[in-house]
């Protein structure tokens, strides 16, 4: 019989894993990537001058939405199960729903400084948590 693949947690490693790649663009894109995709003029500026605080910061970001990807194909059984799994993907599942409805405070008491970037990677957050729920909810008897 062959081996089955849950399609959600197929699709959630996807997700974190091309977080992961566009996170590494951004440092090679430099300070008008940084600008781009909302990091902060202090950032985009440390890049700018070669500073190596962004780079760093950016690939330890990488380095962690990668981990987030092996575990989404673990669970989804792509890969061999990877130690903790199970609370591993609770966690990070949870990680993303609250950064993405961590916006909602901004909007309710300082809607000014939500910048279009925050809105936006807030609902792409949502949209991560959603999709590695409906997985986790299918895999969580067999984890």
């Amino acid at each position: 019989m062959a081996p089955t693949y849950n399609p959600w947690l197929t699709i959630a490693g996807l997700l974190s894993g091309i977080a992961a790649l566009l996170h590494i663009a951004i440092v090679f894109g430099g300070a008008p990537w940084y600008r781009f995709f909302g990091a902060g003029e202090a950032m985009a500026a440390a890049s700018a001058t070669g500073r190596l605080y962004p780079a760093v910061v950016t690939i330890g970001i990488a380095l962690v939405l990668a981990s987030w990807a092996a575990f989404a194909f673990s669970g989804a059984g792509l890969i061999r199960a990877l130690p903790l799994l199970k609370p591993a993907l609770a966690i990070i599942t949870l990680i993303y729903l609250l950064r993405g409805f961590a916006i909602i405070p901004l909007l309710l008491l300082a809607r000014e400084t939500a910048t279009p970037f925050l809105v936006w990677s807030s609902i792409i957050c949502i949209i991560y948590a959603l999709v590695h729920l409906l997985g986790l909810f299918q895999v969580w008897s067999r984890l």
